[in-house]
């Protein structure tokens, strides 16, 4: 029997290789369905055993991603926010972990009868329901679900198997199979090669799904006769092989694919009425990431920054603020343990703004702090997140306080000085997952100071991920010695955002700003330090 189903489901699937870029596929399919008017969310199912990624090394998963409901997520669910701005919750992604859990858990309260509990129906009937859920509950038009993995990956089978059922559930005319692919150039031939993509589509085709779109990813154009050729061996009409090549910008790919028509092929396809689509005000930003008229220099002082994606969110709350002022921000990355050894002025004399980002650990903080120090008294723009606010009231506190060795209770426990202490609440945990102070909470802006100028408001609520906290017991002496305390959660009376009067611009942040910026509505605290940092360059 099919179910009855008023949102139509988008199933997007990847496969030859990881990271083709299924989070950008998804998230560009649904800003342009947004933009013809529909109601569009994007659940991400990822088959990996982890109930979340926030036990996850940002070296090897990238960054976790917090939601407004305290999710700690797959940072493609960042993507999702960015291009449809819709902010995503806990339910947007399910993981293989989180799947188990529930069925097990339903087994130990005896909901199964005795039965014997079995990847299908009891996994893949629970995957099926988190789909529902994300739907019924949003009351959606379209659900785009990205299939995390590429295909034939042993844990994602599950997954797959689930979304080969719900087009049986619900009906063939309520679902669109989108598999992504690569066509790579193999220069010692000097042609493209379709034969990987072939291969993919017969993986999908023995799992018992026919893909309905190829999303082609490449370097170099594809000819008419290499998309007619995947178009007939993998059972695809010939209008949907979509060319997806390689871009300077994430955000010109949705430009792209509307180009090739996309979007009117899924509205076909789905029987989706819509509006007229509105591209204008993204074309808009698009163009000034591709062509700005300044550019500086800002580090990012950090201890992973082998790996961009540890730090996605903040490198994309760059490209915002930076379209917003219409200018390149070339980002330099700065190892915080070489600067330890080294000193700051080999590595930031050159940059117009410093950033310091969250993280954990002690491992670089002397170099941070001398970081810290070196844009306090040479006057360079700085921004703090996280532990870089932290790093700046160490500093602060050391070097202007007179607290000698102050510290954090993170890296020292028996300090004369615990100016940054673990938050009371944190302090009977014992377990390491989900646990932090996570989510949205409120912030009370002081006015005529730096976080009033950029909000233009007394009250915002801003994304935390955090244990430790500015110790209210030195607050008072903070204060005395210059420190202006400009931002306090009115619940809690915890210090938020610290700022000096007496430097041209000089943010700290214990909270997250990059999670919610978008390329449409840059983060106000990103456009004001970059606007900033061409003040300082000027």
């Amino acid at each position: 029997m099919v179910r009855r189903s008023k949102t139509k489901y988008i199933f997007v699937t990847g496969g030859v290789v990881s990271a083709l870029g299924k989070g950008i596929a998804a998230a560009s399919i649904g800003l342009l369905l947004k933009q013809r008017g529909l109601k569009v969310s994007i659940l991400k199912l990822d088959p990996y055993l982890n109930l979340d990624p926030g036990t996850m090394s940002p070296t090897q998963h990238g960054e976790v991603f917090v939601t407004e409901d305290g999710a700690e997520t797959d940072l493609d669910l960042g993507h999702y926010e960015r291009f449809i701005d819709v902010n995503m919750m806990k339910i947007n992604n399910a993981t293989a972990g989180q799947i188990y859990d529930t069925v097990l858990t339903k087994e130990r309260k005896g909901e199964y009868l005795g039965g014997t509990v079995q990847v299908v129906p009891h996994i893949t009937n629970e995957i099926k329901e988190r789909i529902h859920n994300v739907s019924t509950t949003n009351k959606l038009d379209v659900l785009i679900i990205e299939i995390g993995g590429t295909v034939g990956d042993i844990e994602g089978l599950p997954f797959v198997e689930a979304i080969r059922q719900f087009r049986y559930d619900i009906g063939a005319q309520n679902t669109l199979y989108i598999h992504l692919t690569y066509v790579p150039y193999i220069a010692a031939a000097g042609e493209l090669k379709t034969k990987p993509t072939q291969h993919s589509v017969k993986n999908l085709l023995e799992m018992g799904i026919q893909p309905d779109i190829l999303l082609a990813r490449t370097e170099r154009t594809i000819p008419k006769e290499a998309k007619d050729k995947i178009a007939l061996f993998c059972n695809v009409e010939k209008g949907c092989v979509i060319e997806v090549k390689d871009q300077s910008s994430i955000y010109q790919v949705p430009l792209e694919l509307h180009n090739y028509k996309l979007d009117d092929i899924i509205c076909e396809k789905l029987n989706l009425e819509t509006k007229e689509i509105k591209l204008d005000a993204w074309r808009q930003y698009v163009k000034y990431i591709k062509t700005p008229v300044d550019k500086v220099k800002i580090a990012i002082v950090g201890k992973y920054t082998g790996l961009k994606d540890s730090y996605k969110s903040i490198i994309e709350a760059f490209i915002h603020a930076g379209s917003a002022n219409k200018c390149k921000v070339e980002l330099v990355w700065v190892n915080s343990e070489e600067v330890e050894h080294s000193g700051p002025e080999g590595m930031l004399s050159e940059v117009h703004g410093i950033l310091i980002p969250g993280g954990f650990g002690d491992r670089g903080i002397e170099g941070k702090l001398l970081s810290v120090k070196y844009a306090r008294e040479n006057e360079i723009p700085f921004f703090g997140i996280c532990l870089g606010m932290q790093c700046a009231v160490i500093e602060y506190a050391r070097n202007v306080g007179g607290m000698k060795n102050a510290n954090s209770t993170e890296f020292a426990r028996k300090l004369k000085y615990p100016v940054i202490d673990l938050m009371a609440e944190q302090k009977k945990i014992k377990r390491k997952g989900g646990t932090m102070r996570l989510g949205a909470f409120d912030c009370e802006i002081e006015k005529g100071t730096k976080l009033y100028k950029a909000y233009k408001k007394t009250m915002i609520s801003e994304r935390h991920r955090h244990r430790f906290e500015v110790n209210n017991d030195y607050i008072n002496t903070l204060e005395d010695c210059g420190l202006v305390l400009s931002g306090k959660n009115p619940d809690l009376n915890l210090v938020e955002t610290i700022e000096l009067a007496d430097h041209p611009w000089f943010v700290g942040v214990q909270y997250h700003p990059e999670l919610k910026s978008r390329l449409t509505k840059p983060h106000p605290l990103f456009r004001d330090f970059v606007k900033a940092s061409i003040n300082f360059k000027k």
